[in-house]
């Protein structure tokens, strides 16, 4: 038991004051505007009944179903500390599947990342943003567990590090992607902020490879390092001698570094990433034109996007819809199915019932006593926010098209479940710090 657990007095506190209603509520105006999305999305190749359980919009339904019993179970049935207990246990099994789904699973569109158990389809990527919450958490939250050891820093690196390699594996570069994200819950638990600073520099340094050339981004780095060398001397005493070397020599090692990744650019472009991957990547960053190959997918979302002006065309009544013109829209691109029917206003409206979601779980994790709430909070809300990021960047032709649903409104059993898993255990986390005062 830890010191802020004894510090609870035993006066247990009501339902209503202890559970935050505005996040379950929001979590349901999402996925419930998901449902109704995904039948709009379908409704012409598939004119039955929203809740035709043959349909993507009635399997939608009974998912949501299906996940609200299970968020009940997870509220009320279950202890919340069970879940610090066994974050080691979840995490190693959550790892272990991904290594074996690589080589069992079928291959979907260049994946290996699906279980197949009969109708039933199982993405362990989907769950294992969970376990990694709960094992960092638990990591993090450790009395002795320190940023600036070497020890703290292996861990977390390890932790983060082998289920994203895994996902890698699995040619699942969009759920990879969201493990970047975590480097938020770092960044606010004091992981210093060069941390943020180097990946941005890589990430620029990567494009600029690609866009350019690697003596145009050799001198970019240079630059770069240069003007922050100087403004560090001019902001500085002279006596600050040690402060300048130790500075002097974090500066040569970042330009070495830069140039090592500035050459290596070529053969992870070529070798790691995969054909289709390239592709979209070279149609974003426009060095070729290919409108009706990769380019189609997200030509056709901002058409329908666009086409539907400031308040939408209307319910059932968007003719890229209609017609089927975008590919996976009842998926990956059910964003542009808001954008047509809604238009900008209805845009506007659910990404402010995401903005809400996400700053209200980090608005209650700031409020936490324990840290391993607290750090969980964060976690959730970091891999909300990568996701709406990614996939409403590639809706909308910012991001190349890396296939990662949009949380609780693209259509998937096991993405709707995992997300209503993850938010339902911060929400229970959250109700036990507050029973007692």
């Amino acid at each position: 038991m830890t010191p802020s657990r004894q510090s609870y007095h035993h006066l247990d506190r009501g339902l209503k004051q202890t559970v935050d209603w505005w996040l379950i509520i929001l979590y349901l105006a999402i996925a419930l505007i998901g449902c109704v999305s995904i039948y709009a999305s379908i409704h012409s190749s598939d004119p039955s009944s929203i809740f035709d359980l043959n349909t993507r919009s009635g399997k939608q339904i009974l998912w949501l179903g299906i996940s609200l019993v299970v968020d009940l179970v997870i509220l009320f049935a279950i202890n919340p500390r069970i879940w610090e207990v066994v974050s080691s246990m979840g995490y190693i099994l959550v790892l272990i599947l991904l290594v074996v789904v690589i080589f069992v699973s079928k291959d979907v569109k260049g994946s290996h990342s699906w279980f197949e158990l009969g109708p039933i389809k199982f993405q362990p990527a989907e769950v294992s943003k969970i376990t990694t919450s709960l094992m960092l958490a638990g990591i993090m939250s450790r009395p002795n567990f320190k940023f600036n050891s070497q020890a703290g820093l292996l861990s977390v690196a390890l932790v983060l590090g082998l289920p994203m390699l895994a996902i890698l594996g699995e040619s699942e570069t969009g759920s990879a992607l969201v493990y970047v994200g975590f480097v938020f819950v770092l960044y606010r638990e004091g992981l210093s902020g060069w941390w943020l600073a180097l990946i941005g520099l890589a990430i620029l340094l990567f494009i600029f490879t690609l866009v350019f050339n690697w003596k145009v981004t050799a001198l970019v780095l240079v630059g770069i390092c240069l003007i922050y060398y100087l403004y560090f001397l001019k902001h500085t005493r002279k006596e600050a001698r040690n402060a300048r070397r130790a500075v002097l020599l974090r500066v040569l090692a970042v330009i070495a570094g830069g140039l090592m990744l500035i050459f290596a650019t070529d053969f992870i472009f070529n070798n790691v990433l995969q054909d289709h991957q390239r592709g979209r990547i070279e149609v974003l960053l426009g060095l070729k034109e290919d409108p009706s190959g990769v380019g189609y997918n997200v030509r056709q979302s901002m058409i329908a996007i666009g086409s539907g002006g400031f308040a939408g065309k209307g319910f059932l009544s968007g003719t890229q819809t209609t017609y089927g013109f975008v590919p996976e829209q009842s998926t990956d691109f059910i964003f542009c199915t808001i954008g047509e029917e809604w238009g900008f206003l209805g845009c506007i409206f659910l990404l402010l019932l995401y903005v809400a979601l996400i700053s209200r779980i980090v608005s209650d994790a700031d409020k936490c006593r324990e840290a391993f709430t607290r750090i969980y909070g964060y976690c959730l809300a970091s891999c909300l926010f990568m996701h709406l990021f990614i996939n409403i960047g590639m809706t909308i032709g910012l991001m190349p098209v890396i296939g990662i649903p949009l949380p609780m409104l693209s259509y998937g059993g096991s993405s709707l479940l995992a997300f209503s898993i993850f938010i339902f255990i911060f929400i229970a986390l959250y109700r036990q710090e507050n029973k007692y005062f």
